[in-house]
């Protein structure tokens, strides 16, 4: 009974994204050491930092163990060696076997993330669907499915029933860290400003070591940004975030930067060409481009004309065509000629979806490509570009200084010229 009611506990944990989940994971595998799902799901849990060895001979005991338990068991573990691995079609075309025979398996729903994961817009819409089908199946009174479909909603634009879903979600188990997560996404495209804001912080409160705190704080960051209150953008980026959070601390900045305001706190240029250089630097695209967006923080003109030649030659059709152009339209910003930066990210049009991460993530090329066009003197075209942002969204502070044009766009430090005026002059802070 008592081992039992570890596994419930340990299981929702997982599935809240609770910052108790190691330790009550741990436990059940130091309890109950011959079950495989829980060798298998701390591995799901934890693989990031593991090395290849000790993944895959904790994968090879969990299989193992899961096969003496039953076919549903040794199923889950499979599906796990192969999301752990990044085999993300392999995992995607499992679980769609996987759910004909357990319909709803909440712990295969937590690698759902493989169908968005291969790239593919097929294995995404493909997934989407499944996922639909398999809410429908559990029912709404299941949080953890309401939870997982409020978050697809939210990156198909499906705003309002993604608020409702996120809503009942969290009303069933508010401590729904998938739900909340979600409607975080949700509040981010109907502009909800400090209402947002002050919702994480309230959340957060009650666990501080969820698993996602740094990246609600990053959404709350946003927020800020939205309805205009940039100290508190600043502080959160320099208290939440952490030296490694180089992706979201570079998007907070160059958010902050497009608007003539000061960043917070810097990455190390240094750092960003290490983690370029190193084997998986240009191994997945969003993670390249969140690298670029660090560089271009710096104004580091000559690293993203480095890296645009490095990712024009690359065999991959996404690197080649995609990321790019968007490198170079970086590199053109921060040489200060914002007419080429305009014209290539014109042409690269919807293509800019191709670049990975989820809506609220590549907006931020849509944020480029406004600040560009305004500086270019069309600020017209800018204006019908965020048409749809500034009319929906409550708050839209951001927006509106996006479409200013000149140095009046938004009060900065004395002395401290705009993102456009060259390399490392336009980042003091």
């Amino acid at each position: 009974m008592a081992s039992a009611r570890l596994e419930a506990r340990a299981v929702e944990a997982l599935l809240s994204l609770s910052g108790q989940v190691l330790p009550l994971l741990r436990q059940w595998v130091g309890d109950d050491p011959g079950c495989g799902v829980a060798r298998a799901l701390l591995a799901l849990a934890t693989s990031d930092r593991w090395d290849d060895a000790v993944l895959k001979q904790q994968l090879s005991i969990a299989h193992r163990d899961a096969l003496a338990a039953g076919e549903r068991e040794a199923s889950l573990a499979y599906g796990v060696f192969l999301h752990t691995h990044r085999q993300y079609r392999l995992t995607a075309d499992h679980l769609v076997e996987h759910f004909a025979r357990w319909p709803a398996d909440e712990q295969a729903g937590l690698m759902l993330g493989a169908f968005s994961s291969c790239g593919d817009a097929a294995y995404r819409a493909h997934g989407d669907a499944l996922l639909e089908q398999q809410a429908a199946v559990a029912g709404p009174d299941s949080w953890p499915w309401q939870s997982w479909l409020a978050s697809a909603r939210a990156e198909q634009g499906r705003v309002r029933e993604a608020h409702g879903l996120a809503h009942r979600a969290l009303d069933l188990y508010p401590r729904s860290g998938v739900a909340a997560h979600a409607l975080a996404h949700a509040e981010h495209e109907l502009g909800a400003g400090r209402a947002t804001a002050d919702f994480l912080d309230q959340w957060l409160r009650a666990d501080p070591r969820a698993v996602q705190s740094r990246h609600l704080n990053w959404h709350a960051a946003l927020q800020s940004i939205a309805c205009g209150d940039f100290p508190d953008a600043r502080r959160r980026a320099d208290t939440a975030l952490a030296s490694t959070d180089v992706g979201m601390r570079a998007a907070t900045n160059w958010r902050l930067l497009l608007v003539g305001q000061s960043p917070a706190g810097r990455s190390d240029p240094d750092q960003v060409r290490e983690l370029l250089a190193a084997p998986g630097g240009m191994a997945e695209i969003f993670h390249t481009f969140n690298l670029a967006l660090a560089l271009a923080v710096e104004a580091a003109t000559d690293d993203l004309h480095v890296l645009a030649r490095r990712a024009a030659a690359d065999e991959r059709p996404d690197f080649r065509d995609v990321l790019a152009p968007v490198v170079r339209a970086l590199a053109e910003v921060t040489a200060g000629h914002p007419r080429a930066a305009a014209e290539l990210l014109t042409d690269l049009g919807e293509q800019a979806e191709r670049i990975g991460g989820v809506q609220v993530e590549r907006e931020i090329i849509q944020d480029t490509l406004a600040r560009a066009l305004v500086d270019a003197g069309e600020p017209a075209r800018a204006a019908g570009l965020l048409h749809h942002r500034v009319s929906t969204r409550r708050h839209h502070s951001y927006e509106d200084l996006l479409l200013l044009a000149g140095p009046g766009r938004a009060p900065r430090q004395a002395g401290a010229p705009g993102v456009w005026a060259g390399p490392h002059t336009g980042v003091s802070g």
